[in-house]
């Protein structure tokens, strides 16, 4: 790939001095265009670290077994507390500029509540505790990537198990599951251990830091900025209050509909879908197809995915040692975003093509934004993926034939069962680091806490891992990056916010999400939710709205 040419890091060298001279610009007496100046050539750094770093992360992640790619990673992972550092101290001298109003002027409000969030959440005292921290993710990354399983007679790598997990035949499934679990089980000692270290590492962190808990080091970390720890908690309590009952209505109701007295853990990837939900293509062809189906939408959507397929900016094929999951990175000096996955011939290869290329597009809409708002917060982030997962709806057919009906059932099937799991995930994890001295057991009881609350019909069967409360393991940013995931459940009250109003007014729908994805990170989330005239999630009674929308069609 000709664009990712030339991209390399400078040498630490070479990054202290350049972030040492953008430091002296900024004496006393300094003018505004001084200070300026002294912005734009930080801005370029950032942006060159930028481009390295996530290209060392995505070649990792393609391949975890390669020692190049692992050297890369360790050294990145090395360097990344010094560039930290340094940004950390540029961002001090920026909020305490004796022309920080001005520049507040021209550059956004934002960026500096952004850095006055990452410079609470950093100093030289963890500095080795962030490497430590980066080592024990990567061998968590390498870990999951190894496993095989042996199934049908082949030996497959998790990510290769996704068309057995959805399989018609009830048998299959089970099957699969036990095959999936049984994995888990076996490196369960590991995977206890693994995170054990990381909970007690990012407590010791957070108090060095002077924080009572990780859970307000971490809130910082994920730059929370106008809701906190309560809003979160309510809005949790609303999901239950509102969501639970109506998911566990559709367990009910489409285990009925497939003639079995209990509902399994491994029926629920079956409910409501018939053998119509799955895609008529291959990898190549899925690709080839979302860019058309993208394109009928809107012609922004239409310019942009015509620069990923010419410039080959996806990576989407399972591979051996290919680290499992998804997700969408960028590089800004090119202005390119890329996407990874891994595709397992399901109807989640759609879902989660759409859902990456919203990312995808938010970077590419946003590529010449200020660099701190190139990315927004997660929780905004997620607007743009889910959103268009329900605004590519009219295009289905594409990929499902006249199976399309069965596959847009089953996705708001998926948006209300994954509310309540989202919420579960994240209550999980402010029980985990509110009490950071629990052994491995406690947090599996943790677990289990959370599931009688939030997934009350969840019935495992003889799938012995996740019944004794390990089922958590498999979430990867449980272990990579603490408390994202209640973003997906935010991120998915207004997606189908968007959804719905697409129903009524596709025109006026599809202008406000392509206007919320030009406007990048700029603002935070309650104020990009309300610029795309859509109604935030902490407010009484949106959850419910746009939930009885979804329940209604169903």
């Amino acid at each position: 790939m000709t664009w990712m040419s030339g991209i390399s890091a400078p040498s630490e060298w070479q990054q202290r001095a350049e972030y040492a001279e953008i430091g002296a610009m900024l004496g006393d007496g300094a003018p505004l265009g001084v200070w300026r100046d002294a912005l734009r050539r930080w801005e370029i750094a950032r942006r060159g670290w930028r481009d390295w770093a996530n290209l060392t992360r995505l070649r990792f992640s393609q391949d975890t077994r390669r020692d190049d790619y692992r050297t890369a990673q360790t050294e990145l992972d090395r360097r990344s507390p010094t560039t930290t550092s340094l940004d950390a101290s540029l961002k001090r001298r920026f909020l305490a500029s004796p022309v920080r109003a001005q520049i507040e002027a021209h550059l956004g409000r934002q960026a500096f509540a952004l850095w006055e969030a990452d410079v609470s959440a950093f100093s030289e005292a963890i500095a080795g505790d962030l490497v430590r921290e980066s080592e024990l993710v990567r061998e968590y990354t390498e870990l999951v990537a190894s496993v095989r399983v042996t199934f049908a007679g082949q030996e497959r790598t998790l990510a290769s198990l996704g068309p057995f997990l959805t399989d018609a035949s009830r048998e299959t499934r089970h099957a699969a599951e036990c095959a999936r679990w049984g994995a888990f089980d076996a490196c369960r000692e590991r995977l206890d251990s693994l995170f054990d270290e990381l909970v007690r590492l990012r407590d010791g962190m957070a108090r060095a830091l002077g924080y009572r808990s990780f859970v307000e080091l971490g809130y910082r970390r994920m730059r929370r900025i106008g809701y906190g720890p309560n809003e979160v908690g309510r809005y949790r309590d609303a999901v239950h209050e509102v969501v639970v009952p109506l998911a566990h209505e559709l367990v009910r109701r489409y285990g009925a509909g497939l003639n079995v007295e209990r509902v399994f853990f491994w029926d629920e990837a079956g409910l409501g879908v018939g053998t119509d939900a799955t895609p008529r293509s291959d990898v190549a062809s899925i690709a080839r197809k979302a860019g058309d189906a993208l394109g009928a939408l809107d012609p922004s959507l239409d310019e942009f995915v015509r620069v990923v397929l010419e410039l080959d900016l996806l990576d989407v094929e399972a591979r051996p040692g290919k680290a499992l999951g998804a997700y969408c990175t960028n590089f800004p000096t090119r202005g390119l975003p890329f996407v990874f996955a891994n595709f397992s011939g399901t109807r989640f290869d759609v879902k989660t093509l759409m859902h990456e290329l919203g990312h995808a597009f938010q970077s590419w809409r946003s590529r010449d934004k200020a660099f701190d708002y190139l990315v927004p917060t997660l929780e905004t982030a997620e607007i743009h993926s889910m959103s268009l997962e329900y605004l590519a709806w009219p295009e289905m057919e594409r990929f499902f034939g006249n199976g399309a009906d069965a596959y847009r059932r089953e996705h708001l099937i998926d948006a209300i069962l994954f509310l309540p799991y989202g919420v579960a995930i994240d209550h999980f994890q402010h029980l985990v680091y509110a009490n950071s001295g629990a052994s491995p057991l406690e947090r599996h009881a943790m677990w289990q806490e959370v599931e009688r609350r939030y997934l009350p019909w969840r019935d495992y069967g003889d799938l012995a891992h996740p019944a004794a409360g390990g089922l958590w393991q498999e979430k990867r940013h449980v272990y990579v990056q603490p408390f994202y995931y209640i973003d997906y459940t935010l991120a998915l009250c207004c997606a189908l916010q968007f959804w719905n109003r697409a129903r009524s007014d596709r025109t006026q729908a599809m202008a406000d999400y392509v206007a919320l994805c030009g406007r990048g990170g700029q603002a935070s989330f309650g104020e990009l939710v309300r610029s795309a005239n859509l109604r935030s999630p902490f407010e009484p009674g949106t959850l419910q709205a746009a939930v009885a929308a979804a329940h209604a069609v169903l």
